[in-house]
């Protein structure tokens, strides 16, 4: 029964990935009649591509902020009302600045869900299956992906207003995700660790699992006190929190320099490039969200079966030869549209069987309990910088130095991926947030 319980608050709650990722790639189908309706210049354009980044950026830098003095829960109904007011305020906006206003608003939500889903998920979930629950944020995401480009495909055939609907169509799960919330509780270790409210906190913990509720109890103050009890007080960039810091910031920086960010964004135009027509590359797009989903929800089945770190591995070696793959095909003039089809459809399950689906459980592992949101703050913050410097870069990229020379540099990226996965980053498989904390502390000193 507990099991059954747990499952239902994380798929609620995973539902903001939904959100998080068909706010993400929604865009790519509406650019370019978003340009001609309001005769963006190219800055314009830009801007207006790049704006929903620029709020995931503050969004992610922000998160830990509510997450930690309003509470997950609270937190959550934020993000469903800002994904909500960004959706219908960007299909009906009739001004470009208020548009702009509202992808802005959109991508804050983006942001502070990066933050607060995968941290509530984590901290309610028992150790044997919190790979494979957390990865259900990650799940949901490709899944919102998937459904935006199909949404895309069905509504652009229906007219040039068509874009408003692509845009508009999130308001309704949005409005689904904020009545589902107030179904969840609140996170048990933030009641106990932001507000010592033991009474609440042993109901909730008592629904998770009635046999062992007071030994987990237990040991999440044990670990309190042994951090000295400093709460929300406790310094991030504290001397013996550098061994997380490092691993978030790099794990975080890897994930986008493989270059996943810019495919999804600029999916048609990279298929354009191979050779592929219009229509053809918006349908092989959708082929691209088909396959994330796929590996993804392979992935988050054996997560917690063969480790975070195996699936690194296995990952990097099937990423550095898929991008270097792509590579090859501009290289060789290859550019009929099939052969790099293949190779970019390659790449993406090798990148949803790795770093998709590990990146979110892995950085909501590894800090300990008093400083956990602000180390998610911490490496949600790196991804979206990242995302939102190689999204901008990827077309000027691509224009002078040429689709072979970018995707091998995104493949040599992935080599030194491999290097970090190899000798610096733990498996953390089947442990408890506590016990994962006290072994992280071992290695430091």
């Amino acid at each position: 029964m507990s099991n059954n319980t747990v499952l239902a608050w994380s798929f609620v709650v995973a539902l903001g990935g939904f959100l998080f990722g068909f706010d993400t790639a929604v865009i790519s189908g509406a650019e370019k009649a978003v340009q001609h309706y309001w005769n963006l210049s190219e800055f314009q354009h830009g801007l207006t591509m790049a704006i929903a980044l620029i709020g995931t950026v503050a969004g992610a830098a922000l998160g830990a902020f509510p997450s930690d003095k309003l509470g997950r829960k609270n937190t959550l109904f934020i993000v469903a009302a800002l994904y909500f007011f960004s959706a219908l305020g960007t299909a009906l906006a009739t001004d470009w600045n208020i548009f702009i206003l509202f992808r802005f608003f959109g991508g804050i939500g983006v942001g502070v869900s990066s933050v607060t889903a995968p941290i509530y998920i984590s901290e309610i979930s028992p150790a044997k299956s919190r790979g494979k629950l957390v990865g259900l944020f990650q799940f949901n995401v490709v899944l919102g992906i998937l459904i935006a480009y199909l949404s895309n495909y069905l509504i652009g055939q229906t007219g040039e207003q068509s874009w408003r609907w692509m845009l508009g169509v999130q308001a309704a799960p949005a409005l689904l995700f904020f009545i589902l919330i107030f179904f969840v509780p609140e996170s048990p270790r933030w009641l106990l660790l932001h507000r010592n409210n033991i009474d609440d906190a042993e109901k909730v913990m008592k629904k998770i699992n009635a046999h062992t509720y007071k030994e987990d109890i237990a040991a999440i103050l044990a670990s309190h006190r042994a951090n000295d009890g400093n709460g929300s007080g406790e310094k991030l960039f504290a001397k013996k929190h550098r061994l997380p810091v490092m691993l978030a910031i790099l794990f975080a920086m890897f994930n986008q320099v493989s270059g996943i960010n810019a495919i999804i964004y600029y999916a048609p135009r990279v298929f354009e490039m191979a050779g592929l027509g219009a229509q053809s590359s918006l349908l092989s797009t959708v082929g691209i969200g088909i396959v994330n989903f796929i590996f993804t929800l392979i992935a988050i089945n054996f997560i917690d079966k063969v480790g975070r770190r195996k699936l690194m591995m296995i990952g990097s070696f099937g990423l550095i030869f898929a991008l270097s793959m792509v590579s090859f095909a501009f290289y060789s003039g290859q550019t009929e549209g099939l052969a790099i089809t293949i190779y970019l459809m390659l790449y993406i399950a090798f990148f949803a069987l790795s770093q998709g689906a590990v990146i979110w459980v892995f950085i909501s592992e590894i800090f300990p309990n008093e400083i956990r949101a602000k180390g998610q703050t911490l490496g949600s913050l790196t991804h979206w910088v990242m995302a939102a410097i190689i999204t901008f870069c990827f077309p000027a990229l691509t224009e002078f130095l040429g689709g072979g020379n970018t995707f091998i540099i995104f493949a040599c990226f992935m080599v030194l991926q491999l290097l970090f996965v190899w000798k610096l980053m733990p498996e953390t498989k089947g442990r408890s947030l506590e016990q994962v904390e006290s072994e992280a502390a071992v290695l430091i000193h």
